[in-house]
């Protein structure tokens, strides 16, 4: 159980931040911005590509592998995106495989927060022997950076965030150093501009920017000192505490959201959920319905619940995220003052634009739902470009992650 006082005391709130996470989501358009100019500075903007790559191979790990895994969700409709992730070397430290098809066609990217990992550098030396095109996302000076100029690849700075505060207190695992969340941003950032530069994401680069105001405005929304009645990300955070949230997906733009807050609730919140993209979430994930999990009260916000008996028991809760761009542009939303991303689905659980497969789906899921008396909530943005919508629902997930985390009765 989690304790629902802190969170409407942006005082206690900030006290028990220690990692300064709250602060550091409230950043994270800014973050989009400086890797905005750091990119162009460093010749995105200029870059003028002949034809697509074959294929995009994505090297990283923490926040560098969940944001290749962003950018696979959003691009792999145009060409083949996989994410390399390392695996034990002989040396200390992780390595990374290149695959034996990857030539000339192909673009190897390598990112990485800190720039200190030689498996990484060994990654880019194979690949330039390949015949590889290359990009680098790291810090100019460390050693991963050095070697872009190597190996003539294409060096895209990676700017870090605020450095912390001397007086937090030291990670408790050296060995499992903990991440600023807003690092996310400041290496997806990049990834994207280059998606939209070579022609693997529709759009203008001044989405990036657009969506950097997205940013700032869930920032505003999901700020501490708004009460929880008014603030989206800590009404998500009591609906999902002491429940098994099952992420289910419809589109890229979902199914990069449920990845990034499947990994931030594990990481802020010390709580598992299942991701899944719909239809096929509900065949994998059907005997969790027909289990001791299935039942519980069909509405989480129900007030005559006896709450007492909820204690110490783990419910089921389907989250379902997705883009559903509708009528409404994003100047009509700002116009009327009314938060683009919502968590009530519309009346019959449809946008108007959807497909007929998609309308079957989402009421099929609503359906399982119901039957088995497990509650179902929709979050989804109704921004017509899809890396807004990314914005404002990762932003919205990200936050919940952390409240659900700080308020978390710990022993």
């Amino acid at each position: 159980m989690i304790d629902e006082r802190l969170l409407d005391d942006a005082e206690r709130l900030t006290r028990a931040d220690t990692r300064g996470a709250l602060l550091a989501l409230a950043s994270a358009g800014a973050r989009m911005r400086t890797a905005l100019r750091a990119a162009d500075d460093a010749g995105l903007g200029g870059l003028r590509p002949e034809g697509r790559p074959r294929a995009v191979l994505v090297a990283g790990h923490g926040s560098a592998a969940t944001a290749g895994d962003v950018f696979a969700a959003l691009c792999g409709g145009v060409c083949q995106v996989a994410v390399l992730r390392p695996g034990p070397g002989e040396d200390a430290g992780p390595e990374w495989t290149l695959p034996g098809w990857a030539g000339p066609s192909d673009l190897v990217v390598a990112v990485a927060t800190d720039g200190e990992v030689p498996g990484l550098v060994k990654l880019v030396e194979r690949a330039y022997a390949r015949g590889c095109s290359l990009v680098v996302i790291a810090p100019t000076d460390s050693h991963l950076g050095q070697a872009a100029l190597q190996v003539r690849a294409l060096p895209l700075p990676y700017v870090p965030g605020t450095e912390p505060d001397e007086r937090r207190p030291l990670h408790e695992d050296a060995d499992l150093p903990r991440e600023d969340p807003s690092d996310f941003w400041g290496v997806l950032t990049p990834l994207l501009g280059l998606a939209l530069r070579i022609g693997l994401l529709p759009g203008e680069p001044r989405a990036l920017n657009d969506a950097a105001d997205r940013l700032d405005e869930a920032a505003v929304r999901c700020r501490p000192a708004a009460a929880a009645y008014d603030n989206p990300a800590k009404t998500l955070a009591v609906q999902l505490d002491g429940t098994l949230p099952l992420l289910w997906s419809l589109g890229p733009c979902g199914t990069a959201v449920a990845g990034r807050f499947t990994a931030m609730l594990a990481d802020h919140a010390g709580r598992a959920a299942l991701s899944g993209v719909l239809p096929e979430a509900m065949a994998a994930q059907r005997g969790l319905f027909s289990g001791g999990l299935g039942t519980g009260p069909a509405e989480p916000d129900d007030f005559f619940r006896d709450r007492v008996e909820d204690e110490g028991t783990l419910r089921l809760q389907v989250v379902l995220l997705r883009h559903r761009p509708g009528p409404e542009t994003a100047a009509d939303a700002a116009a009327n003052g009314t938060p683009d991303v919502t968590g009530e689905p519309p009346a019959d659980h449809l946008a108007d634009n959807d497909s007929p497969g998609t309308r079957r789906t989402v009421a099929r899921a609503h359906r399982l739902a119901a039957d088995h008396q497990v509650a179902l909530r929709e979050l989804g943005s109704s921004r017509t470009d899809q890396v807004e919508a990314l914005a404002e629902l990762v932003a919205l997930t990200d936050f919940a992650a952390v409240y659900l985390g700080l308020a978390a009765e710990r022993t």
